[in-house]
């Protein structure tokens, strides 16, 4: 019985969740009201309160959806297989493919997803905490393999994160800035990651050797 109500419940929060995708991409965020959530489902503003306290955790709620679809193709990207670079390249390639198609896709409900990075809300810090779980272990093994330099895992995905972020940030897709293309900066990006090979020491010739020769 409880797993049924839990079912319902679910489903409900899925199509309210939806809904307001559908309303946000059409008319923005700030036009569209819990009564406009409601009247497309044909239900009640206070159905939907019955699941939502608020149109804030709506927001939340839509915000989390989008930012999960980006979060599922960096960790199909991520199982992958190939060396490091190879892994973290296809992963950071999602996530920019991602922010670009959403904003094509859903051009107005992108601008709650940019609020909410620029806000910090807490679901954009689980999903940093995610996307950060999933190239932190690809770089520790890389680190094993002598495919990439040493250093912290966890210090090396917060820097290379950092330098992709005019492609990766969901806040900045679209800026009219002056930056280098997706394929520049990951070139940057992966040069500086690539453990340098080792120089072998000099051969030291004996110098009687020398003389004799």
């Amino acid at each position: 019985m409880r797993s049924r109500i839990e079912g319902r419940t679910s489903s409900a929060r899925c199509k309210i969740v939806q809904a307001a995708i559908h309303l946000y991409g059409e008319i923005g965020h700030k036009k569209t009201t819990v009564a406009d959530i409601a009247q497309h489902l044909s239900m009640s503003s206070a159905n939907v309160y019955r699941f939502f306290p608020s149109k804030r955790s709506i927001e939340e709620a839509v915000v989390a959806e989008l930012l999960d679809e980006t979060v599922s193709a960096a960790a199909e990207a991520a199982r992958t297989q190939g060396p490091a670079l190879q892994r973290l390249a296809a992963i950071l390639k999602a996530i920019a493919d991602c922010n670009e198609g959403r904003s094509a896709m859903h051009r107005r409900a992108q601008d709650l997803v940019a609020l909410a990075v620029r806000q910090n809300w807490t679901v954009v810090l689980a999903y940093h905490d995610k996307i950060r779980g999933l190239l932190r272990p690809i770089i520790g093994t890389g680190q094993a393999r002598g495919e990439l330099q040493g250093g912290s895992p966890t210090a090396l995905t917060c820097c290379l994160l950092e330098a992709m972020d005019v492609h990766l940030n969901p806040s900045r897709v679209g800026a009219a800035t002056l930056r280098p293309s997706f394929e520049e900066m990951l070139r940057f990006c992966t040069s500086a990651l690539r453990r340098a090979p080792s120089l072998q020491p000099a051969k030291v010739i004996p110098h009687g050797q020398l003389r004799a020769g």
